[in-house]
This record gives structure tokens, C-alpha cells and sequence, in this order.
């Protein structure tokens, strides 16, 4: 009985130790929804909080998720949730996009997050997430995201159907527009 009891306490110790090594490594980032909050923030200056919010504006057309249709759009990221992209599909037709919800900043931190624009999904309205959906927290202000979401973000050149935000129920390549 003593000998069953002591693989118990070993597995039961070994699975702890399985899940705190399965966990991301983070890093340092702000994440603000407005250049106000961010220009508020101790130790950020204006100058900084528009420029890391201009170069996540300028990415957000190239690396947001695109929707063939604006109905799509709108069941991942909610009514009036979703813009036009400047982009059009092969046929020339519509692509939409969700709305830029914030940013997020990281290596003026001292953190290696890139800075890059978030989205808040219909599904979950409090969290901010990259446009890889992955969830960096509904913190304001200084926090630390897995390092996996703070990397660089890519350009998305396709587009997706409805079926929740990141997933792709069918991809679609799109052309170069606007």
C-alpha cells in the first residue's frame, strides 16, 4: 500500500512539472486601445505613442483577417465591427476586415513585442487579440504576452469564411486593390 502510494505522489509531482514547462515564455508590451491612453501611461511620450500607433495603423490593412463577404466579417467580429479593405478579390469584388480595437508596443518597453494592431472578436468583447487570434490579455496599459503572440505579424493574402475568428473554413487568395 505505502509502495502505490509513493507513484501516486511522483506522478501527481510529474504532471505539475509537465504543465509549468508547457507554458509560453513572455515578454514585456503596453497595449492601449487609444494614443491617449498610451500618452497617459508613465514614462511613454507622445511622440513615441503616435508613432508605434501610426506603424500599427499602417499594418493593419496587410495583416488584419479578410472576409470575402462583410456578413462573415461581421459573425466573427460583431454588427458594425468590419471595414472595407482596400484590397478586392480576384473578380474585383469587396474584402472586408474587422476594425483596428487597439495596439500593442513592446520594444520601447525594453520587451521584443513588435508593435501591431489588435482586434476584439464578437466572441469574447474584453480580450484584445493579434490578428493570428491569439489572446494578449484585456490589460490596458503595461502587462507581459506570451512571446508567441508579441512576434511580427504576417500579411494575410487570403481571404476567410465564417467560422470563428482565425479559423478558415475555406481560404481564398485575393489581388492587390486600392
Amino acid at each position: 500500500m505505502k509502495r502505490s502510494g509513493r507513484i501516486a505522489l511522483v506522478m501527481m509531482g510529474t504532471s505539475a512539472l509537465t504543465l509549468t514547462a508547457c507554458e509560453e515564455p513572455k515578454t514585456d508590451a503596453a497595449i492601449f486601445e487609444t494614443v491617449e491612453q498610451c500618452v497617459a501611461e508613465q514614462g511613454l511620450t507622445a511622440e513615441q505613442c503616435y508613432g508605434e500607433f501610426d506603424a500599427a495603423k499602417a499594418q493593419h490593412a496587410e495583416v488584419a483577417p479578410k472576409y470575402a463577404s462583410q456578413a462573415d466579417c461581421e459573425a466573427d467580429f460583431g454588427a458594425k465591427g468590419c471595414e472595407v479593405s482596400p484590397y478586392t478579390t480576384n473578380a474585383g469584388g469587396s474584402v472586408f476586415m474587422p476594425l483596428m480595437a487597439g495596439f500593442m508596443m513592446g520594444q520601447m518597453m525594453g520587451g521584443r513585442a513588435y508593435t501591431q494592431p489588435l482586434y476584439r472578436s464578437q466572441d469574447d468583447r474584453k480580450s484584445f487579440r493579434t490578428a493570428d487570434n491569439r489572446s494578449v490579455g484585456n490589460q490596458v496599459g503595461r502587462t507581459k504576452v506570451s512571446e508567441r503572440a508579441a512576434g511580427r505579424p504576417a500579411q494575410k493574402l487570403y481571404t476567410q469564411q465564417r467560422g470563428g475568428f482565425g479559423a478558415r473554413a475555406r481560404a481564398t487568395g485575393f489581388g492587390g486593390g486600392g
